[in-house]
């Protein structure tokens, strides 16, 4: 299996993110972007967590040293909530439960809305 996942709207097809790398792991969901300096365009990391909760799906800004985009996901895939994080912020929750979440440039708050179900299955190779 791939690491990387194509983001797309479910309805559309419309890609939202060309290259999302799939982050299940501990290590993955701990160093997330930390000190990552240039992130390119069509690419972020799609979290993944074993249920849904704001609290398990919330995240921190320290050592963060751009903003990005957030962008949780429900257990189906749609969108319950989206945020400007900007960096050395304490925290960023969603607004309702999420089992997915998307970290990636800012412009990724451009091509998505809160409702909107994305699919990522498809492997990029």
């Amino acid at each position: 299996m791939s690491e990387w996942r194509n983001i797309k709207k479910s309805d559309t097809n419309e890609v939202v993110l060309a290259r999302a790398k799939w982050c299940a792991s501990y290590w993955c969901h701990f160093k997330g972007l930390q000190f990552v300096a240039n992130l390119p365009e069509n690419e972020g990391l799609l979290f993944v967590t074993d249920s849904e909760s704001k609290v398990g799906t919330a995240i921190h800004m320290f050592f963060m040293f751009m903003n990005i985009a957030v962008v949780w996901l429900d257990r189906d895939g749609v969108v319950v909530d989206k945020k400007f994080a900007k960096p050395w912020r304490p925290a960023y929750a969603p607004q309702s439960p999420a089992m997915y979440y998307i970290e990636a440039n800012p412009s990724l708050l451009d091509r998505v809305e809160i409702g909107d179900k994305l699919i990522f299955d498809e492997v990029v190779s």
